[in-house]
């Protein structure tokens, strides 16, 4: 069977594909082999601008221009060729080195000077610096404006709902009321925060040889500062150096970056929760769309996929980035190859992530808040306003302010009458009843509405 959306047998590649395309270039064996060739062609230039390596002249004009349009111009036939060699040789990297020799051959430039093509490098150097390019390229180009995407547009709705009173629940029961700009505020700010935390994330990467120790590159050139070198490229390419290391970088910034995402989809996923209970409630109704189809059964539903399908898929993602984290910084002595088929699912967990964050913009684009239910909803629970009551009480004096309230309202039916009964015989200072009369469960809203207009 042939490869399609429909043979596809993971849905990032099949159902989902047009949301994961912008991906693809980054994280498949295509993505991978092109920023295997960067980072090789990158190090060969490197090499050739030092003095102290004699036999790599540096570069002539026409051959940086045949390597810097193989960067740029990077294409499908070229990484074909890259997998014809691997399927003759049995390896991924060497291929790649070949590859480049075939090209350096091809432009005039074989020979001895073409064997400074993958010097000193294990296929670790090459590899760690790779997927460090491919998160980081990743992270900026796409995760970070997603989620920011999601974060502007809730706090566009705090503000547009920064007055709009909403009923709390606390353990489920009804509680001191909100807005419900200030709950996507609440929202906004976490999502903002953990967003910060991941941008913040310090990519890193090594260039040091077989085991860390540049024993092959003092074997050639013992008079060459490689520490020098070696930090110097790896900053050349905005990473971060990392000195100390066995045959792999030890990837304990990718379990940073694991950890960061983690926390920024969690608060997505209480969000999308919070919004399907919203939505049960009746608070949140969402606009239909005459063509679609909301139950098999039911004709009358509009069920909240979007927010389902989000909490979904950042549970496996999550699942995905747990496991990246706990498992890519243990390797057996000075190296095993167990994080290499690990590495290989970054795309898809981070594809889910970005899935996710555009369901929840649909969703989230879909939903219209229902006054009359919001003040229905409130107008039946004038028990709120005990919290208010005892605590006046409290501030003057009033003997077991909180054990009166709670014989008020509990077991029976509280009402706006009731309440009202108990405030005037209070033996409180006329201006403080004045203002608890003047309460209503809808307007006992506290700091809410200026807290939301501040996100």
């Amino acid at each position: 069977m042939d490869l399609s959306t429909l043979s596809a047998i993971s849905p990032v590649d099949g159902r989902y594909a047009d949301k994961t395309a912008e991906l693809r270039d980054i994280f498949s064996e295509f993505g991978l082999i092109r920023h295997r060739v960067l980072v090789e062609i990158r190090w060969y230039q490197h090499l050739a601008a030092e003095d102290g390596i004699t036999e790599l002249p540096p570069l002539p004009k026409n051959l940086n221009g045949v390597l810097e349009s193989l960067i740029t111009d990077f294409e499908i036939s070229h990484a074909q060729r890259v997998k014809k060699i691997e399927s003759g040789i049995n390896h991924d990297v060497k291929a790649v080195e070949y590859f480049l020799k075939e090209h350096l051959k091809t432009a005039g430039h074989g020979g001895a000077a073409a064997e400074f093509i993958h010097f000193g490098c294990s296929s670790e150097d090459i590899n760690n610096l790779a997927y460090a390019l491919m998160l980081s390229e990743a992270r900026e180009r796409n995760l970070i404006p997603a989620a920011t995407e999601v974060g502007n547009h809730l706090a566009k709705a705090a503000h547009q709902y920064a007055t709009q009173p909403m009923m709390s629940r606390t353990h489920g029961q009804t509680a001191s009321p909100t807005t419900v700009g200030k709950e996507l505020a609440n929202f906004a700010y976490r999502l903002k925060q953990q967003r910060q935390s991941f941008a913040a994330v310090r990519v890193h990467g090594k260039m040091n040889g077989a085991v860390g120790n540049f024993n092959a590159h003092v074997s050639a050139y013992p008079d060459v500062d490689w520490e020098d070198i070696s930090e110097r490229f790896v900053h050349s390419l905005n990473l971060e150096w990392h000195p100390f290391t066995t045959q792999i970088e030890p990837h304990d910034w990718m379990a940073e970056y694991s950890h960061a995402l983690i926390r920024l989809n969690t608060v997505l996923v209480d969000m999308a929760r919070d919004f399907w209970g919203y939505i049960s409630l009746g608070y949140f109704t969402q606009r239909a769309n005459d063509t679609e189809v909301g139950s098999s059964t039911m004709p009358h539903k509009v069920n909240p996929i979007d927010f389902e399908n989000a909490e979904g898929n950042l549970g496996v993602a999550n699942a995905l980035l747990d496991h990246f984290a706990t498992k890519l910084p243990i390797s057996r002595w000075q190296r095993d190859l167990s994080d290499s088929t690990v590495q290989r699912n970054f795309g898809f967990a981070l594809s889910l992530c970005l899935i996710a964050y555009q369901s929840l913009l649909k969703g989230l684009d879909q939903l219209a808040i229902d006054k009359d239910r919001l003040a229905a909803d409130l107008d039946d629970a004038w028990e709120v306003l005990s919290e208010p009551i005892q605590t006046v009480m409290r501030r003057y004096g009033i003997e077991k302010p909180y054990e009166q309230l709670k014989s008020l309202t509990r077991g029976q039916k509280v009402d706006k009458k009731l309440v009202r009964r108990f405030i005037e015989q209070l033996d409180i200072p006329a201006d403080a009843k004045a203002r608890l009369l003047e309460l209503t469960p809808a307007s006992y809203l506290g700091t809410a509405a200026r807290r939301a207009g501040k996100v």
